[in-house]
């Protein structure tokens, strides 16, 4: 059996992926090599960034499984993919804290007006200008998966109130107030002063905040997406910040990458675009390679996989993230 690696390993990584599968041949394709070497993996594990010929890699009949080095999975899952056999895995949650962080890295400098205050240093201004507080507000969480929760925990001392979407709302956590059905999001954003976008990128929520969205959102709302850039229309995005009918944006994601130079977005004085940083973590590969050969043992033991992935949806439900 191959297993086709494609994420930034060093040999350590190699050395623990093959110390957990002994009997397969592990080959580290990287980005130059995956379009060529998936051709003849029966498991892949990563994240390819180049084009990949999937309907050849389904063809083929021999790859049984893709363990994704992400938790988007966007990068293959193609129809091709859904429809085949193939068994697709995740890293949802695996990086929620740092996706967390990035959350508030976004949110609090809106709120405390920090693109002013670093304009007005590079001016050598010191000038006591207006700020906003993130204490009572209402925030809304769209997508309460492995990233949402860890933001509304994290969230939760704050003072403040929290309510969340998603397709599974039937197991409310502790760490929100409320939790609605994914049809509810015009109740969501006509209570939120502050929207977070944590939903998975799929058919049905690509441009799923739009005109109408915005339009729904009271004036002097803020909008922070971690999740995919894709799941905004952009152009309706720009609209309600020049109309000021939206305080803010805070953006690690757009909805093509990167930010085309002539966007509005960028000078903007109230939107802070980071470069689809969130999930960077000084333990990425390590805690990437430790999900994967824990994946890999149980694969070769028969039992249930974490993070199965259904592929109709895009990602894992609930009781799949923990391997049930």
């Amino acid at each position: 059996m191959r297993i086709v690696v494609c994420y930034p390993v060093e040999n350590r990584h190699l050395q623990q992926i093959q110390a957990a599968a002994p009997d397969c041949e592990v080959c580290n394709a990287g980005q130059e090599g995956i379009a060529r070497e998936l051709l003849t993996a029966d498991i892949f594990c990563g994240h390819a960034k180049v084009p990949v010929p999937w309907p050849e890699v389904v063809k083929q009949g021999r790859l049984r499984w893709i363990q994704s080095s992400a938790a988007g999975l966007d990068h293959c899952l193609t129809p091709e993919v859904i429809a085949s056999e193939i068994v697709v895995t995740s890293a949802s949650g695996l990086f929620a804290d740092q996706v967390a962080e990035q959350t508030f890295a976004l949110m609090l400098g809106l709120l405390r007006s920090l693109p002013t205050f670093f304009r007005a240093q590079q001016k050598l201004e010191f000038i006591r200008r207006p700020t906003g507080d993130l204490h009572h507000k209402t925030v809304g969480i769209v997508g309460l998966g492995g990233n949402g929760t860890r933001i509304a925990e994290v969230l939760r001392p704050w003072k403040t109130r929290i309510i969340a979407t998603d397709t599974f709302a039937d197991d409310k956590p502790d760490c929100v107030d409320e939790l609605w059905p994914a049809d509810q999001l015009p109740k969501l954003l006509q209570a939120s002063d502050i929207v977070i976008l944590a939903a998975p990128l799929n058919e049905e929520t690509e441009h799923m905040i739009g005109a109408a969205e915005f339009a729904q959102m009271r004036k002097g709302t803020m909008l922070i997406n971690v999740a995919r850039g894709p799941i905004v229309d952009e152009a309706a995005l720009v609209a309600a910040l020049q109309s000021g009918h939206l305080a803010g944006a805070g953006l690690d994601v757009t909805e093509v990458e990167p930010l085309a130079p002539e966007s509005p977005l960028w000078a903007m004085p109230n939107v802070i675009i980071t470069p689809h940083v969130g999930a960077q973590a000084a333990r990425r590969v390590d805690d990437s390679t430790d999900l994967i050969c824990e994946n890999l043992r149980r694969y070769f033991a028969g039992k249930k996989l974490l993070n199965v992935v259904d592929k109709r949806l895009g990602y894992p439900t609930p009781a799949a993230r923990r391997g049930e």
